[in-house]
């Protein structure tokens, strides 16, 4: 499939899509979302992918919400399916099995910010502005907003964030903890890319039990989170890299992981 509205970039262990709308600032319409879809499957279809990126074209936007000229054509089912259709590639971002990072680039406002807390982490330029404005188009929130929100930043920050509907700054975001790094706006892909390396060159099988037990766990009580720990942990001790890995740690030299998942 070509893409009209994303960039799909998959280089050795490192995948990235760009949302490809500049002149709507990267709005998210249907078209869009139904090529994230399938780039996201594309990327899961790739075994040597370690890490992917999720980033926007243009030197502005990131992502600044739901394109609203669709949105003021569908009725009220249609706008039920189109969240639910946003909600269910924003889960299946949530849900790759290697870490997602979200690099924002400029506003990410509406499911901008939607999709940025989808990833595992996010950094961001110090240009990036956040927020959940849908309020003030007599709407709410329907990518997950105002699920993954509360859960990042805390119920009563995320309740004010969006009934004021407000927009912060990187600065702020951070404070908040929805975002892991503030970067010069100049520097930022540099800097996103080059932790997409430091986690790319770590082992597929560890990364991934590491990810399925963080996220496996966040919705259990503390012994049944550690079971799914434990359970991980014996899935990765089994590979190929665990031995590679202790084995360079005792050699004192560099370990070089190269185990598969197959």
């Amino acid at each position: 499939m070509s893409f009209e509205n994303i960039i799909l970039e998959m280089n050795n262990a490192i995948a990235m899509i760009s949302f490809n709308r500049p002149k709507a600032l990267n709005a998210l319409n249907n078209a869009l979302l139904d090529e994230l879809d399938v780039a996201l499957d594309q990327v899961l279809a790739n075994d040597e992918i370690r890490v992917l990126i999720l980033t926007g074209t243009g030197d502005k936007s990131f992502v600044a919400g739901a394109d609203i000229s669709e949105l003021t054509q569908m009725d009220a089912l249609a706008a039920k399916y189109f969240s639910r259709k946003g909600q269910k590639i924003f889960s299946k971002i949530e849900a790759l099995p290697f870490p997602a990072i979200a690099a924002v680039n400029g506003f990410a406002l509406g499911g901008g910010s939607e999709v940025a807390l989808a990833c595992d982490f996010i950094y961001a330029s110090e240009k990036a502005i956040f927020g959940l404005p849908e309020i003030n188009l007599g709407l709410i929130p329907g990518f997950g907003g105002t699920q993954r929100l509360s859960r990042v930043v805390g119920k009563n920050r995320a309740k004010e964030m969006i009934f004021t509907g407000s927009n912060i700054t990187a600065d702020k975001a951070l404070e908040y903890g929805m975002v892991n790094q503030v970067c010069p706006h100049e520097s930022l892909m540099d800097e996103v890319k080059k932790t997409a390396q430091r986690i790319a060159a770590k082992g597929c099988v560890s990364l991934r039990a590491a990810k399925e037990a963080v996220q496996a766990g966040l919705g259990c009580d503390l012994e049944t989170g550690c079971l799914i720990e434990n359970d991980a942990f014996a899935i990765a001790f089994a590979s190929a890299d665990a031995k590679e890995g202790t084995s360079a740690f005792l050699e004192k030299r560099k370990p070089v992981f190269e185990g598969a998942l197959k």
